[in-house]
């Protein structure tokens, strides 16, 4: 029973497609690290100084203010005093990574698309005929079936 199992997975996980899967989750996490380093990075300070320098990340709303009453200079500050808050700019942060994600995943399947379809041949044209007097597979180009002698039309 046990070995039964056994096998059965081993069957599983050895199968290409959940190696594949194994592997674009591998790649996804890596991938993640760099669009939030380039939305964090590089996207968010210029978006912030077009919008008045206004740092993202310290974007956020007080619920309840902590042990030390605020206004509170960051977000890390905030923490820090024990406030409750909406992190708005890093949900911000967030949406805007995903979007770069999804359009990058996007790009990536439609030139994979493209590229599949570069590699797709049309289908040959048929080189035989069936006979219509015995039915068997001759040359598309005989005058006449070399099974049954049937005068054939071309």
């Amino acid at each position: 029973m046990i070995k039964n199992i056994i096998s059965e997975f081993k069957t599983f996980v050895m199968r290409g497609n959940v190696i594949d899967m194994a592997i674009g989750i591998i790649i996804g996490g890596a991938f993640t690290k760099i669009v939030n380093s380039m939305v964090a990075d590089i996207l968010m300070p210029p978006l912030g100084l077009l919008m008045g320098k206004v740092d993202f990340s310290n974007w956020f709303i007080v619920i309840k203010e902590g042990s030390q009453a605020g206004p509170y200079a960051s977000l890390s500050a905030a923490q820090t005093a024990g406030a409750t808050t909406l992190n708005v700019g890093n949900f911000l942060n967030t949406v805007i990574s995903f979007l770069i994600v999804a359009l990058c995943i996007f790009l990536l399947i439609k030139v994979i698309n493209k590229l599949d379809n570069l590699k797709k041949k049309p289908a040959a044209a048929p080189v035989v005929k069936t006979c219509p007097f015995c039915f068997s597979s001759i040359d598309k180009r005989a005058v006449k079936c070399p099974n049954c002698t049937a005068d054939l039309e071309k």
